[in-house]
């Protein structure tokens, strides 16, 4: 059953191909983060990417928002919600993104919270835990 906390590759490759908008937890406006990159990569792929962070920046010319019920208010649900913050605050974007009704929560490399993977389970929604898209596209294109 664990498999299941960490995304399987038919959840991963549905995700990558078939997804259209991108909430990015943790995305601003510093070249040097992770998130920064990743979400460059996600628009060369043809998502959406909004940004999620306190400073609402606007982020590769999309307008972000403080939270996740903000920006669903202005561009409706997502179809994942991608984060990059630390383990230990990753349960309650979890659990935005479950009150969201998101399609699907992603943690990034190193983001890893079994229990709320099993909530976002448990609400019926698709969990990927611990890997990043950036990597998922290139291992999936070779």
């Amino acid at each position: 059953m664990m498999a299941d906390l960490y995304g399987n590759e038919a959840d991963v490759d549905r995700l990558l191909h078939e997804s259209r908008i991108w909430f990015v937890v943790g995305l601003g406006n510093n070249p040097e983060r992770a998130a920064y990159g990743v979400a460059s990569v996600l628009q060369e792929h043809g998502k959406r990417i909004i940004p999620i962070y306190p400073r609402a920046e606007v982020v590769h010319g999309e307008q972000g928002y403080a939270t996740i019920a903000d920006a669903v208010a202005a561009v409706g649900i997502p179809d994942v919600v991608d984060v990059f913050v630390r383990s230990d605050r990753a349960g309650a974007f979890a659990d935005a993104a479950i009150a969201a009704d998101a399609g699907a929560v992603w943690f990034q490399l190193d983001v890893i919270d079994e229990a709320a993977a099993q909530r976002v389970i448990d609400a019926g929604m698709t969990m990927v835990m611990n890997k990043c898209p950036a990597i998922e596209w290139r291992r999936l294109t070779k």
